[in-house]
């Protein structure tokens, strides 16, 4: 048996067939799935003994995107001047500004909670900076009560966010505003 810590493997089915030749074979899914602990402790260790926001959230966007599989974007916008702002991420180029209110970024900022969007095209007012996207995760950065970003992660994937990553993100956008400087 193969073992890989932080990665955990799920047989998803299994099927039985019949061979021309008279033998059976038989075919397994797979599903490779990342130990959101691993991903947390991956998170905490890169922030450790730095608090420049731009390089944290540099570090996190690269983190999730290399991490999370079926992923198109990775990042952070943060709040200038009343509007979101891109900020580092990892991925096809970007909407620059965003407005409080507006798309899902700016929903969750304006809600002041975590979206998790199964279906961006039936979400009402959805940006699309990139076609491809389909699904969608953003929690937001909260200090002392303020909103003063987000982290935003986009799938090619229908429904491609879960518990799990909601979690995951949430713990590490809680992580990034604790160990980082005023954003």
């Amino acid at each position: 048996m193969l073992h890989f810590p932080g990665v955990r493997l799920l047989i998803c089915s299994k099927r039985t067939e019949r061979r021309t030749d008279g033998a059976n074979s038989v075919g397994v899914s797979i599903e490779i799935s990342y130990d959101p602990s691993l991903l947390v402790a991956q998170g905490r260790a890169l922030l450790d003994n730095e608090r420049d926001p731009i390089a944290n959230a540099a570090n996190l966007a690269a983190l999730i995107f290399g991490s999370l599989e079926r992923l198109n974007w990775a990042g952070f916008y943060r709040i200038r001047a009343g509007e979101l702002v891109l900020g580092p991420f990892q991925g096809k180029a970007a909407c620059t500004r965003i407005a409080v209110g507006r798309g899902v970024c700016g929903t969750a900022v304006a809600e002041s909670r975590t979206l998790v969007v199964p279906d961006v095209e039936a979400f009402p007012g959805h940006i699309a900076c990139d076609s491809a996207s389909r699904s969608e995760l953003v929690v937001p950065l909260v200090r002392a009560g303020i909103v003063i970003g987000v982290i935003d992660c986009d799938s090619p994937e229908l429904d491609r966010f879960g518990s799990t990553e909601r979690e995951a993100i949430e713990a590490l956008a809680a992580l990034f505003v604790a160990g980082s400087d005023a954003f």
